[in-house]
């Protein structure tokens, strides 16, 4: 798997990267463990949770992966799971949305930011996250004291490198310049993370610019519009998909109408005429735009995720990519 540094930071990450957004909940342990193997044997690293996915099962599930090299783990039904050691991985995880009484809600202030952190580690079953970001802005906590939460993160060893996700460019800026004031030894804004697919090209009006610009890192998170561009919903909606579950179907449900389904059609076009998947010309596309350091995908079965791991090789012809991003402008109306 191509290998891609992340931003200024000197850190290589692979250009494909896990999500574990169902690990826990949606996944089964098992699922998870065949994943996670397969994607190592391919030459990944990079894996991104969050203390909320999974209903906050998921960190827990990859911290019992990795408990023992070459040990077995086993899940609630019994299967067994080959872990990943610890030194295979490039772990991303996040901070600043916290869930009681199974609502979630934004919370950004120090204690809460640094309290995560503690607990993601225990999660984990490790000393450090390699990269620990900002899951959300948060409009009613000071934007200098959440990245006071973030330098406190990395000079205390416990993220090796530092972020933001889903923030505005704006913020991604600000961050950049007031994470290197003082100091030359303080790591700056190693990355963002925000969705980025055929389906939300947002990124590319002041984030990605600003990466490339500032040097940091883009990781684009959902690279195959919440599984909208595997092609799967083009007829109807499959009863064990996401638009299907309870949990995730308003996840899914904006990108099942109006423009996407044009999108969804042209990519699946593009596809039959180069004689490959539209998954295939999907990931493709997002990993041929510039700036782009990892693109990361989530798959509920380890069947699924080898048919994403088998996409990897297909190049778009520039002709095609041109065609699809005149197709998927995001100044286009969307109805």
């Amino acid at each position: 798997m191509e290998m891609r540094r992340l931003g200024n930071t000197g850190m290589r990450v692979s250009a494909l990267g896990l999500g574990t957004l169902t690990w826990g909940r949606d996944t089964l342990e098992s699922e998870a463990a065949a994943q996670l193997e397969a994607f190592v044997e391919a030459g990944g690293n990079l894996v991104d949770t969050s203390p909320t996915y999974g209903d906050g099962q998921a960190e827990q599930v990859l911290g019992r992966l990795l408990e023992h090299s070459s040990s077995t783990a086993t899940d609630a039904a019994g299967a067994a799971c080959t872990a990943v050691t610890r030194e295979d991985l490039v772990i991303v995880s996040k901070a600043g949305v916290s869930r009681r009484h199974d609502e979630s809600f934004v919370d950004a202030s120090r204690h809460n930011l640094l309290s995560s952190l503690d607990r993601t580690l225990v999660n984990l079953g490790t000393d450090y996250v390699d990269l620990w970001l900002i899951q959300v802005p948060d409009p009613h906590t000071d934007f200098d004291l959440v990245l006071g939460a973030l330098w406190s993160a990395w000079s205390s060893g416990k993220a090796r490198y530092v972020g933001l996700s889903n923030h505005a460019g704006w913020q991604c800026a600000y961050a950049a310049a007031r994470l290197r004031e003082g100091t030359v030894n303080v790591p700056g804004l190693a990355a963002v993370e925000n969705e980025y697919s055929l389906l939300n090209r947002q990124a590319e009006a002041e984030v990605l610019p600003a990466a490339q610009s500032l040097g940091f890192g883009f990781l684009g998170w959902s690279a195959l519009g919440r599984g909208v561009l595997t092609g799967k919903y083009r007829n109807s909606v499959p009863p064990d998909s996401r638009a299907a579950s309870l949990h995730l179907q308003g996840f899914v449900q904006p990108y099942l109408q109006g423009r996407y389904r044009s999108i969804v059609e042209s990519v699946a076009t593009a596809a039959q005429g180069l004689e490959v998947s539209p998954l295939a010309v999907s990931l493709a596309w997002a990993l041929q735009k510039p700036g782009v350091s990892s693109a990361i995908v989530g798959a509920r079965s380890a069947e699924q995720f080898h048919q994403i791991l088998g996409a990897l090789g297909t190049k778009v012809p520039r002709q095609v990519m041109t065609a699809l991003d005149e197709v998927s402008d995001p100044r286009l109306p969307v109805a």
